[in-house]
Formats: structure tokens, C-alpha cells, sequence
């Protein structure tokens, strides 16, 4: 099969819908997918978004994504999305996306249910009080907060949470589904555009390139269902498994066999398609480790690509680990306990139900010394307490986390569950330039497949999300210039 767009998008999470989002409604869009469009990693994200709360905020917001870098960051990548932050926030307030807030009657609404915000509770061991870990914007140090969907704007605040490294609480956050959240509304706003095709269960097998530009994609199809049935969660994720237009497993071979000759079967071609502008949104690399908690599908198709082409890579050992995925003997995908869960005030503890590290420390210097402490211990895990979050944050702020422990059959309002560290992100990637662009022309990179520069050397809790968005934005912002800038070319030549 042979085809045309003006952009073809390798990836549906929440950078390449992003992307589609921004593009002008004239323009051709295929977006494509290894799997169904609900599993990538987008979906998994539990924490939240950052943003910059205001102008005071910036000078602390860009240190400490700098300290959670070991400084090897941008400052240029990471400048940009710390003063893009507020407008990718409002753009997702716009297409739906609901954070958690707080009306001026001190009550916090969550999924339709209002309920007292309550005071702090003080953490062993820690100077800081739960309360001082989450707070609402219009606070002293808020500057006056945004509202939610403009009509409510006048009655209500933001909440802000507080995660590991960050000096002040200032992450967004739905419950522990934020990702969910907001990379279902984007999909939501993407099916409504008639210029975006989507294929689902479509492999991008290489990349097409002519005197040194790439001019579009090969991709096959792949076999429905590859590992969602045996995943629990993503099945949970996947709330309409079938919808109208969207191209899926077999449909989507239909619908290539119309354009084929009598005979011949297209779910077994190679599929090109021929575009002005490529952007990899491929995710991460999770599925090459036995213990991670992305997707396994998703194994770094974009980085083997463009080793294969000759383009630019940067930092491919820069590789996180997230210190808290709860422990278990089964084989798998691992799920994630929130950072946020700390960030409220949940401690570690090693075999003696001692503490041993101060639990808001950058990513990596927890997961190394919760490898430390396994060590000593002669463990294969250490333990995670919710004992000093009051019961009813736990139950409104974290309930899916608490709903998959007492599946695996630990009641956290009652006893430490079991965590250890798990690949989780990958900070290195497809060089790019503060426009999302690689080094190969009408080539870009988008989300966690690419390397802005923005994380450095280890991600700041958060930052994934609004780097992504904030980036993929940029990209469809340069592609809208250039192709402007054509256009206007080609009116004067005639």
C-alpha cells in the first residue's frame, strides 16, 4: 500500500496528540500506533504536571530541575518549558482536562464528590507536616491561582501537590490517574478532527529518505491484542475498546486491501507512506528490561531507526529507575507507586522498619539507596508506609493505587506493601533542537523518544508530561511556519 499526507505521527500518546492538536485543520495527519490507542505510556502517568505558579516560582522551579539533572540539562530547553508551562496548562483546561481544586468554600471536589480538605498530619522524622506538602493556589505564595473551565474560574483554585526534589509543592494532579486524565481528553479532541487518520496495531519498520530528507515512513501491520489481554491495568484503561472511525487490527487491513490489487494481501506489505514532515513519538524503552513499568511494546523503535540513518543521538545511557514499583514474583509490566505518595508523606523503611533516606531526594539517589539498603538487608525489597497520610487523602488522592495493592492483598491504611526500583524512563534519546527538529531535515522528535536536553542526566518528578506537551507543541508550531513559508514561496513564484 502507498499513500500521501502532509504529517505522519509515529505514536499516539500524549506528545504526538499534542502535536496533531496544534497542527493547522488543513493539514493532512496519519498518526499511527504499535498497539491499541489507550496503551502507551501517556496513560500510566499517576503523579501529575508541573507548572510555574508564578514568577516568584521559576527561580526554584529551574533549580531544582537543574539539581535533579546533575546539571547536564539545557538551560535553554529547560527556560522554555518552565515559561510555556502556564499556557500548555490552560490549553489542557480548554480541551477538558479537569486537575483537582479547591472551591472558595474550602472544599475540594474529585470526580463529582466534594469533601473537607483536612489539616496536616506531622511526618516522623521530617521538619515538614503533610500539610505543607500540598497546597491551593491563591495561597501567599500562589500569586492568585488559574480557575477550571473558565465559567468556574471565579470560585475555584488549583491544588498543588508536592513530589520528590521539587523545593514547593507545585504539580497538578487527578487523583493518581493524571495521565489517564489528560491523554484521554486529548485523544477525545483528536477523533474529532476530520484531517487525522489514525491507524491502530501499525509498526514503523523505517523511515524513508531522499538526498538526505526524510519524505515519510514504512510501517506494517502487527497482530491485535499484542500484550494488553494479560495486563490488567491497561485493559482498565481501555474504556471503549472499539470506536467509530478509528482504524483497528483488521478494519485497518480492510481498508489498506481496498487500495491493493485483487489478490493481494496487505496485512502481510509493507506499507509506505509518503509525508512532508515525520515525527517520531515512539515512547520509551522499557520493553528491552525483564523489570520496568512501561509497556513492553514499546522498545525504542525511533533510536534503532536512526542509528541505522545516521541521525543524531545524545545521552543513551541516561536511563531512570523509579525507586517505588510494588514488588512482586510475577512476570510483567510493573506498577508504579506514585512520588506524590511520598510527597504526601509516606516513608521508607528497611527490614527493621527503620528509615534510611530522606524519601524527596532526586529519583536516583533514592533508588540507589534503596539498593543499598537491600543489600545490607539481603532483601529483594524494602517497604513503603502510608501510616502518616490521613485515610481520607489516601482513599481521594491515590485510589487506584490503593485498589490495585488490595488486589495484589495489601491494605496500605493498614500495613507497608513491598517496593523496589524499576526501569521507568529514558532522559536520553534523538538529539533535538529547541524546535523538536532532528538532525535530518523535516525530520522531529517529540516526548520521551527524543532528548530536548530539558531532564539532563536524571528526570525531575513530573517534568515528563509537561516536557512532552510543551516540545510537541514547538514542533507543530515550527512545521506550521515552514509549511506557511512555502506556501508564500510558491504564491510569489506564480
Amino acid at each position: 500500500m502507498k499513500t500521501e499526507t502532509d504529517v505522519v505521527i509515529v505514536g499516539t500518546g500524549a506528545a504526538g496528540l499534542f502535536c496533531a492538536l496544534n497542527l493547522p485543520r488543513d493539514t493532512r495527519i496519519i498518526m499511527l500506533t504499535k498497539s491499541d490507542l489507550e496503551s502507551s505510556d501517556s496513560f500510566l502517568a499517576q503523579g501529575g504536571i508541573s507548572v510555574l505558579r508564578d514568577e516568584e516560582d521559576y527561580d526554584s522551579f529551574f533549580e531544582d530541575t537543574m539539581r535533579a539533572g546533575h546539571y547536564e540539562n539545557r538551560r535553554e530547553s529547560v527556560d522554555l518549558m518552565i515559561r510555556g508551562s502556564r499556557d500548555v496548562i490552560d490549553k489542557l483546561v480548554g480541551y477538558g482536562v479537569e486537575f483537582e481544586h479547591r472551591t472558595k468554600d474550602g472544599l475540594t471536589e474529585t470526580a463529582g464528590k466534594e469533601v473537607a480538605v483536612g489539616g496536616g498530619t506531622e511526618i516522623a522524622g521530617k521538619e515538614a507536616a503533610v500539610a505543607g506538602r500540598t497546597e491551593a493556589a491563591g495561597d501567599a505564595s500562589a500569586g492568585g491561582g488559574t480557575g477550571i473551565a473558565g465559567a468556574r474560574a471565579s470560585s475555584e483554585e488549583f491544588l498543588y501537590t508536592r513530589e520528590g526534589a521539587h523545593s514547593k509543592p507545585r504539580i497538578l494532579y487527578h487523583k493518581d490517574i493524571t495521565g489517564k486524565e489528560i491523554t484521554s481528553r486529548l485523544l477525545e479532541q483528536v477523533k474529532r478532527l476530520e484531517n487525522v487518520t489514525l491507524y491502530e496495531y501499525t509498526a514503523m519498520t523505517d523511515i524513508i529518505v531522499e538526498n538526505g530528507v526524510c519524505v515519510g515512513i514504512l510501517a506494517e501491520h502487527t497482530k491485535g491484542g499484542m500484550q494488553g489481554e494479560t495486563d490488567s491495568e491497561a485493559a482498565a484503561l481501555r474504556e471503549h475498546p472499539e470506536e467509530d472511525g478509528i482504524l483497528q487490527g483488521e478494519d485497518a487491513c480492510r481498508e489498506r486491501e481496498k487500495a491493493e490489487a485483487p489478490g493481494e494481501d496487505a496485512c502481510r506489505k509493507q506499507i509506505e507512506i509518503r509525508a512532508g514532515y515525520t515525527i517520531f513519538a515512539t515512547g520509551g524503552i522499557g520493553g528491552q528490561y525483564t523489570h520496568s513499568t512501561n509497556f513492553p511494546h514499546l522498545t525504542g523503535d525511533a533510536i534503532e531507526i536512526s542509528k541505522k540513518h545516521g541521525i543524531r543521538l545524545e545521552h543513551l545511557d541516561y536511563v531512570q529507575f523509579h525507586p517505588t514499583t510494588l514488588y512482586s514474583k510475577k512476570p510483567g509490566r510493573r506498577f508504579l507507586i506514585s512520588e506524590s505518595v511520598r510527597g504526601e508523606g509516606a516513608v521508607l523503611y528497611n527490614k527493621k522498619k527503620e528509615r534510611f533516606v530522606d524519601e524527596l531526594l532526586p529519583r536516583d539517589v533514592v533508588a540507589a539507596a534503596i539498593r543499598e539498603q537491600m543489600e545490607k538487608d539481603g532483601t529483594d525489597f524494602v517497604y513503603l508506609s502510608m501510616e502518616h497520610i490521613e485515610k481520607e487523602k489516601i482513599l481521594r488522592h491515590f485510589p487506584n493505587i490503593y485498589q490495585r495493592c488490595l488486589e495484589e492483598g495489601y491494605d496500605v491504611l493498614k500495613e507497608c506493601i513491598p517496593v523496589v526500583p524499576a526501569q521507568h524512563y529514558f532522559m536520553g534519546g534523538v538529539w533535538v533542537d529547541s524546535d523538536s527538529r532532528t538532525s535530518m531535515p523535516h525530520l522531529f522528535a517529540v516526548g520521551e523518544t527524543s532528548c530536548n536536553g530539558v531532564h539532563g542526566a536524571n528526570r525531575l518528578a513530573s517534568n515528563s508530561l509537561l516536557e512532552s506537551l510543551m516540545f510537541a507543541k514547538r514542533a507543530a508550531m515550527k512545521i506550521r511556519e515552514e509549511m506557511e513559508g512555502r506556501r508564500r514561496d510558491d504564491s510569489d513564484g506564480i
